[in-house]
């Protein structure tokens, strides 16, 4: 791996390319924390995908992109004489180390539950000066509404508004289901909609009790579907408008068969 100084000398180098770009190419020059803000959401997906896929060398470019856009933001801050791209690594060590007491400090923990739980009483206490502070301030409203819905619950964790055991999870997620398959029949779409986010909320709870990442999970379906959608397309000896249900089915599970995931 390369030393310190070799990767210090790679920073420098982005960030010198990172001036040359603001100050000559137009496009660069013309770019705000706005107009930035839907490409680097992009750039995070492709980074996921990259992930997803396990494609390592893909990755590394990815996360190249993403890096620059951090770059860019703290360029375009420091011409607003906002802060700098030193500034940002500054409070970051600093945030680091102060919520890491058990590396930086005396604090002693026995496992990341511990972690976790000292990480947001720190945050807190951080906070203790906003009156309208909330364990739930951190989640991004624009959160994916899976991956909030287990952000909200891992928050709430940390302070103990918890179920005890998986069974006790489990049980709401049939209660659930109860009352969305009552509510098809005797309510409103929007309280059906309602009902229904409530299975979704059970079930993404009772999946990070058993240690299974629910967006993660979700995506590797999606995946399989495609693939195995994918495969009734290649295969068909006709269009699929002109085939039955039966006979797509059929391909289907000819591809459950063949393993395709």
């Amino acid at each position: 791996m390369n030393s310190i100084e070799q990767k210090k000398a790679s920073f420098e180098r982005l960030l010198i390319i990172m001036d040359e770009l603001r100050e000559q190419c137009p496009w660069d020059k013309k770019q705000t924390f706005e107009s930035l803000r839907p490409l680097t959401i992009e750039e995070t997906y492709e980074l996921a995908d990259a992930i997803i896929r396990k494609d390592d060398e893909n990755l590394k470019e990815e996360l190249g992109d993403v890096m620059l856009h951090l770059v860019f933001y703290a360029r375009i801050a420091s011409e607003k004489k906002m802060w700098d791209i030193d500034d940002v690594l500054n409070h970051l060590c600093e945030k680091m180390i102060r919520r890491h007491p058990h590396i930086y400090g005396d604090i002693d923990v026995n496992d990341e539950n511990e972690v976790k739980r000292n990480w947001e009483k720190i945050k807190q206490a951080e906070k203790k000066g906003d009156k309208k502070a909330s364990i739930l301030d951190g989640v991004p409203i624009a959160l994916p509404a899976l991956v909030k819905a287990e952000r909200l619950q891992e928050k709430t964790k940390q302070v103990g508004f918890e179920w005890e055991n998986d069974k006790q999870v489990w049980a709401k997620v049939k209660e659930e289901v109860l009352e969305f398959e009552e509510s098809v029949e005797k309510l409103s779409k929007e309280k059906q909609e309602e009902e229904f986010g409530d299975v979704l909320f059970s079930l993404v709870n009772y999946a990070r009790f058993k240690g299974i990442n629910p967006e993660n999970a979700l995506q590797k379906v999606n995946q399989k579907f495609i693939n195995r959608f994918q495969f009734i397309e290649k295969e068909a000896v006709k269009s699929l408008e002109e085939m039955s249900l039966e006979e797509m089915d059929g391909l289907w599970n000819e591809a459950k068969k063949n393993d395709i995931h």
